[in-house]
């Protein structure tokens, strides 16, 4: 594919088919919802730990168990404590205050929300590290969110796009399987996530939706470009139609035949791998 002005301009496009090309004079605007007003405990180590060490996040209770409380190094108890008294209670007491099977490993959190974050904040591509958002079409349970989430994190994808309807609420849930990841890429909750492709088009961004179905491999397509929002669709469902008609190009990865497709939180870790090969600083 031959460009004839620098891959992070958008004003020269690939030629596509006709039922991928969605966009018709897309208007500029700010999305964005504050990830849930619901108060919603966090627990686990690695989601109580990374929540209280983020300055973004003011704590109100902290209850562990006094053995989770004497296996704490004095570093890591003296900085939990010049944040907040922890309240020590036993194992029971903290079951009751979680979901029904919630694997709290004797600590628990109850933090404030996060701040809101739009697509308006997200960053410009800087030399040749792109910038990759991802896009969530529809994608309902919490622990795929949550894998995503730390797959993003592991490959500095700077946000998750999701609609607020047919998405699942940031909870301890989806915070215990992103594993600390909730508080390094920020949650953008959308009311409309066809306005919201349009305002990633305005803002550089090339929209590439995955579908085992597509012609191109995601290497061959997405090589020259340096803002991304690669969109997935929902487990089993894929891509609705008229957000695979928002999408610049489709592409898919290049799995084995043998196998129809991946779980949407093992494409993603893929996705996000082969985004940003070869193009990670040193």
């Amino acid at each position: 594919m031959s460009r004839s002005k620098p891959a992070n301009r958008r004003s020269s496009k690939p030629q596509r088919d006709t039922a991928n090309s969605g966009r018709k004079n897309p208007r500029s605007f700010r999305q964005g919802n504050a990830a849930t007003s619901q108060d919603s405990w966090l627990y686990g180590d690695h989601a109580v730990m990374a929540a209280l060490a983020n300055p973004a996040r003011k704590v109100r209770r902290l209850v562990m168990t006094w053995a989770k409380l004497e296996a704490l190094d004095i570093d890591t108890r003296g900085g939990i404590e010049e944040i907040v008294a922890p309240e020590v209670v036993d194992k029971d007491a903290i079951t009751a205050l979680l979901p029904e099977n919630a694997l709290h490993q004797g600590i628990a959190l109850l933090p404030t929300p996060l701040p809101e974050v739009t697509i308006a904040d997200l960053p410009d591509a800087i030399a040749s590290i792109p910038v990759v958002v991802a896009v969530l079409d529809q994608v309902t349970d919490p622990h795929n969110v949550g894998a995503i989430l730390r797959s993003a994190a592991a490959f500095n994808v700077s946000a998750l796009i999701m609609p607020d309807r047919h998405s699942p609420p940031v909870t301890g849930v989806l915070a215990k399987a992103a594993s600390g990841a909730l508080e390094m890429v920020p949650i953008i909750r959308v009311g409309n996530l066809s306005r919201a492709l349009d305002q990633l088009a305005e803002t550089g961004f090339w929209r590439i939706g995955l579908d085992g179905h597509a012609t191109g491999e995601l290497e061959q397509v997405a090589d020259k470009f340096q803002k991304i929002a690669i969109v997935l669709g929902a487990e089993g469902k894929g891509l609705r139609q008229l957000t695979a008609q928002k999408c610049d190009l489709i592409a898919k990865l290049p799995i084995s035949p043998r196998v129809e497709s991946l779980n949407v939180s093992n494409a993603a870790a893929i996705t996000f791998y082969e985004l940003t090969r070869g193009k990670r600083s040193c």
